[in-house]
């Protein structure tokens, strides 16, 4: 594969995967880490934080772009490489439903 599956896998634990690489959005997921941070090659830095996440609270309750909540399902290449902070509040409820417009 390539290394392709490895890449989806690194993608999916931090929360969200493309699923279309050429539309440029990575669409939602549950996370694995509590908190991690990409060092972008344009200097930026892009923080990732899964708030209450626990092998119970599986589920993303609400999100925040730049302390901005958040409705979409994804976020783009281009809001990725702009760096700040992307916060997932976790629950073990599922009930947010995201606008994928």
């Amino acid at each position: 594969d390539m290394g392709q599956m490895s890449a989806w896998y690194v993608f999916s634990a931090m929360g969200f995967y493309p699923v279309n690489p050429a539309d440029g959005r990575y669409v939602f997921g549950t996370p694995q880490f509590a908190e991690l941070s990409i060092n972008l090659p344009n200097r930026n830095i892009f923080t990732v934080k899964a708030i209450s996440l626990s092998s119970e609270n599986i589920y993303i309750e609400n999100v925040r772009l730049n302390g901005q909540d958040y409705s979409k399902g994804y976020i783009t290449h281009k809001q990725m490489l702009e760096g700040g902070m992307l916060e997932f509040q976790m629950s073990n409820k599922p009930g947010m439903v995201f606008s994928m417009e």
